[in-house]
């Protein structure tokens, strides 16, 4: 289950607002900072969507719009080719940052600390996977379980919902039970990009 096979479609649908960058003269850098302010803007509205849970609505948009400000500065670095490692490496900083700052959002608004901090790491360590391939000399790896696209489509559907459904199911709410599966399936998932490089390398 990863959307990130479906790059080629969102960056077709991307066109229109690469051209429309390009004639404001937004550089990739500026958008990936953007996008890492809007993350941040979520996290906070998570948090209080814990003590009102309208915010949560607010938070869920504010993350969409930092997923498609995400795949749009890649899509406009190449439009201009200017895409350079550093661009690459000033993206994937702030984008580890994000999910920090938006899953830190999360726990803290419904007081999970400990599930947030599994929940995070789990994230983490499959980005890491995911770049660290590409270090020892492999492609780099999006692919397992849980990639970046479909956690960022999650967080926005659970905002959603826990806008609406307040109750709990075996003791946790919607962004808890959302939480547990970033932890499990995180850490999961990092462990199939560990198994694929390993093997690869082997």
């Amino acid at each position: 289950m990863t959307l990130d096979q479906f790059r080629h479609v969102a960056d077709r649908a991307l066109e229109p607002f690469v051209n429309l960058s390009t004639r404001l003269g937004l550089t990739p850098d500026a958008v990936s900072v953007v996008a890492f302010a809007l993350a941040g803007g979520a996290g906070g509205t998570f948090y209080l969507g814990g003590q009102n849970p309208v915010w949560y609505l607010a938070g869920s948009l504010l993350v969409f719009l930092n997923g498609w400000l995400d795949l749009l500065d890649g899509a406009l670095a190449r439009e201009l080719g200017t895409d350079s490692k550093a661009g690459d490496l000033l993206d994937h900083v702030l984008d580890r940052y994000a999910d920090i700052v938006v899953i830190s959002g999360l726990a803290a608004g419904i007081g999970r600390y400990a599930l947030g901090l599994a929940a995070v790491t789990g994230v983490l360590m499959t980005s890491y996977l995911g770049t660290q391939a590409q270090a020892v000399g492999l492609d780099r790896v999006y692919g397992g379980l849980l990639g970046r696209a479909d956690r960022l489509a999650l967080i926005g559907v659970t905002g959603v919902l826990a806008a609406v459904v307040t109750g709990t199911v075996a003791g946790f709410t919607v962004v808890g039970w959302l939480l547990v599966v970033f932890a499990v399936v995180g850490h999961f998932t990092a462990l199939q990009r560990f198994y694929y490089a390993w093997r690869a390398l082997s």
